[in-house]
């Protein structure tokens, strides 16, 4: 697999190797061994989780303020564009944010490491996403920030005005979000 880091060193970009022919294709989308050497994380996942969307559905910017989760996302179906904001309040890239499309085709993986809201929206016509989380889900700790803070001026491919939660739409703006301290 090949790494590469982001516009925020945290934040990852993982591309398997593909072994295809014209029957198809194989490749590892996880190897704790080869994760551990290049990225030198002992990242433990403890839950998979499996999203299907329709076009212009926006889900995000989601995350726990207890129980963080680091999350490697990978799209199986369709296309996105994936973000992740940083929420570390010590770290040098506080409040950046950064995108990536994600895709079928492409194959590539986003690491979202602890301490990040992550959200994305979805450009084909139907999307499925896979995660594996290094936390458990606990709805009781799970905050939202608004897609659209103007703070954070994140520059989505939007066509048009995207479907989004009741949760989402009632998503708290940037600077009043409780954030990491740690």
């Amino acid at each position: 697999m090949k790494v590469t880091a982001t516009s925020i060193a945290d934040v990852l970009i993982i591309e398997p190797k593909v072994f295809g022919d014209e029957r198809g294709f194989f490749f590892e989308s996880f190897n704790l061994q080869d994760w551990q050497a290049q990225t030198g994380l002992s990242t433990q996942f403890v839950q998979h989780n499996h999203s299907r969307s329709s076009q212009g559905v926006l889900r995000g910017l989601h995350y726990q303020i207890r129980q963080p989760q680091g999350k490697l996302i990978r799209a199986v179906v369709g296309k996105v564009f994936d973000v992740a904001v940083d929420l570390r309040r010590n770290s040098e890239t506080f409040g950046k944010w950064v995108g990536e499309y994600l895709s079928a085709e492409n194959k590539k993986s986003l690491w979202v490491p602890e301490g990040f809201a992550h959200g994305f929206y979805v450009v084909s016509d139907v999307a499925e996403i896979v995660y594996a989380a290094t936390d458990f889900y606990a709805p009781e700790h799970e905050r939202c920030i608004c897609y659209n803070d103007s703070d954070l001026d994140i520059t989505w491919p939007l066509d048009g005005e995207p479907t989004v939660s009741d949760k989402d739409k009632d998503g708290r703006p940037f600077r009043t979000a409780e954030v990491y301290t740690g």
